[in-house]
C-alpha cells in the first residue's frame, strides 16, 4: 500500500514538473515546505535528470527549488505566527505544552533561530516543518528568509546534482533517501515519546506533592 502511495506521489511530481517546467519545481518545493510532505528526494533528483537531458540548467533548478521552499515556508511561518501561537496558548496544556515552554522556544529562536533554520533546511523530514515553530516563536523575518534560502539552495543543489549525475537512473536515489527519512522520523518519534513521558511524570509528581 505504501509503495503504491509513493509511486502515485512520484508520478504526480514528475507529471507536474514535466508540464510546468521550472514553475513545476517552484510549485512542488513550495508545497513540500508548507508542511505538506511531498518528497524533495523525488522533486529535485528528477529535475537533475532533466538537467542531464538538456531541458534544465542546474543552477536555475537549484534557485527555483530554493525559491519554492521559501514561498512554502512563508505560508507555514505566517500560520504559526498568526494562528499557531494563540492556539498553543489556549490549548497547549492539553498536549502538555506549558506557557513557560513557549517562552523558552521564543528565547531559543532569538538566540539560535538562524542556525536552526539553516541546518534544518538540509535535514529530511525536519526541513518540512521547521517554518511553523519559527513562526510561532516569531523569529525575525529577515534572518528567517536569508537562512531558509541558503539552506534550501544547498539542499536542492545537492539533490539535483545527484540526479543529474545518475542520469536515467535518478530514481535509484529515492529508496536511499527514504530510508534516511525513516531513520530521522524514528528518532523524532522516540524523542517526542520521551518528552511526553517526562512531562506526564513531572505533572504526576507535582500533583502528588500537592
Amino acid at each position: 500500500m505504501l509503495d503504491k502511495i509513493l509511486s502515485g506521489i512520484s508520478a504526480f511530481i514528475i507529471a507536474t514538473i514535466s508540464t510546468l517546467g521550472y514553475g513545476g519545481v517552484v510549485l512542488m518545493m513550495a508545497i513540500e515546505s508548507a508542511c505538506i510532505p511531498l518528497p524533495s528526494e523525488v522533486i529535485m533528483p528528477f529535475s537533475g535528470f532533466l538537467v542531464a537531458s538538456g531541458r534544465f540548467n542546474l543552477q536555475i533548478v537549484a534557485i527555483m527549488g530554493a525559491i519554492g521552499c521559501l514561498l512554502g515556508s512563508y505560508v507555514a511561518y505566517y500560520v504559526g505566527a498568526h494562528g499557531g501561537r494563540r492556539f498553543i496558548e489556549r490549548y497547549g496544556r492539553y498536549v502538555l505544552i506549558a506557557p513557560h515552554e513557549l517562552e523558552a522556544a521564543d528565547r531559543f529562536f532569538e538566540r539560535w533561530g538562524s542556525l536552526a533554520v539553516f541546518l534544518s533546511r538540509m535535514l529530511p523530514v525536519v526541513r518540512t516543518f521547521i517554518a511553523f515553530p519559527a513562526g510561532v516563536a516569531r523569529m525575525k523575518l529577515l534572518p528567517f528568509t536569508i537562512y531558509t534560502l541558503i539552506g534550501s539552495y544547498i539542499w536542492c543543489l545537492v539533490l539535483a546534482y545527484a540526479g543529474m549525475k545518475l542520469g536515467q537512473h535518478w530514481d535509484e536515489l529515492a529508496p536511499y533517501f527514504h530510508r534516511f527519512d525513516a531513520i530521522i522520523a524514528i528518532v523524532l518519534v522516540v524523542g517526542i515519546a520521551a518528552l511526553i513521558y517526562n512531562r506526564v511524570k513531572s505533572i504526576r509528581a507535582q500533583t502528588s506533592a500537592h
